[in-house]
């Protein structure tokens, strides 16, 4: 079955992988984008409706492939732990010499934001974050009905074209989002990942942590979302000193895919404001 995200460019990282990833802009101001954990997620399947444009607006925009998806390496032999995620991403920030940057992140890409943005404070000038994971005990997430249907159905093998369409519109509010492009981008990409990818993962709660972002948060958030419980929006707003949300109706997880245009001037004047 031939892949059909684009190939772009990959990195050799100290931990042994390579990572691919899509680069757009030549400005010395880096905005990196994290896509979450979904079967054939990819960087460019979850960010193509946004990363051009704010490149086009004056930044150097980074979309890598997390290991597990996309074009990236996909070990057997690594738990696929938050920490995992984020020393990759570290690493990867190294290699292509980024020593200050913007984060945006989606699902588990938020919590990955989030935790390097705790660990390097230095480094992370802002933070962007669409329904991230990484706020509830692990028990709170697996009682969601996307978690659930993602779970059984790649753990059994079911994601053929109909059964990633059918997890794909969990994902939306109107299923008008789920697009032959779209299955064409992810359903080749599932094919390769191991189960690891899932069987392994472990994100830890980072609510008690949140004080310790300093650095000005934009949030968005889909109440219709049926992986990350629109609730944690709140906790970002109470314990983050610097942060606003935006939370929209008639909106699932995916909040840059199903709002882009809102999604990408927003970001911006944020990203503008905030020089």
């Amino acid at each position: 079955m031939t892949i059909s995200i684009p190939e772009q460019q990959y990195a050799d990282l100290p931990n042994g992988l390579r990572i691919h990833y899509q680069e757009e802009g030549k400005a010395s101001r880096a905005v990196v984008f994290i896509h979450g954990s979904g079967p054939g997620a990819s960087g460019f399947s979850n960010f193509k409706g946004n990363f051009r444009w704010i490149a086009h607006h004056g930044f150097r925009c980074i979309v890598p492939d997390l290991p597990g998806y996309g074009l990236s390496a996909k070990p057997v032999d690594r738990a696929y732990v938050l920490d995992f995620f984020v020393e990759t991403l570290r690493q990867l920030l190294d290699t292509l010499r980024v020593d200050r940057c913007v984060l945006i992140g989606n699902s588990l890409g938020g919590a990955i934001a989030m935790k390097l943005a705790l660990d390097q404070p230095h480094r992370v000038g802002q933070l962007v974050l669409m329904g991230p994971g990484g706020l509830e005990e692990r028990e709170v997430y697996f009682r969601m009905e996307g978690i659930q249907r993602m779970m059984t159905d790649f753990a059994g093998g079911a994601l053929d074209r109909q059964g990633m369409r059918r997890l794909l519109t969990l994902l939306v509010h109107d299923p008008c989002h789920v697009t032959e492009e779209l299955l064409d981008e992810r359903v080749p990409i599932v094919n390769m990942q191991p189960k690891e990818v899932l069987s392994t993962m472990r994100v830890p709660n980072l609510t008690e942590r949140l004080p310790e972002l300093r650095m000005p948060v934009l949030g968005f958030w889909g109440v219709n979302d049926r992986f990350c419980p629109a609730s944690g929006a709140m906790k970002i707003l109470e314990h983050c000193p610097n942060a606003r949300f935006t939370l929209l109706n008639r909106c699932g997880h995916w909040v840059m895919v199903e709002h882009v245009d809102l999604f990408n001037h927003t970001t911006l004047d944020f990203l503008r404001r905030n020089l």
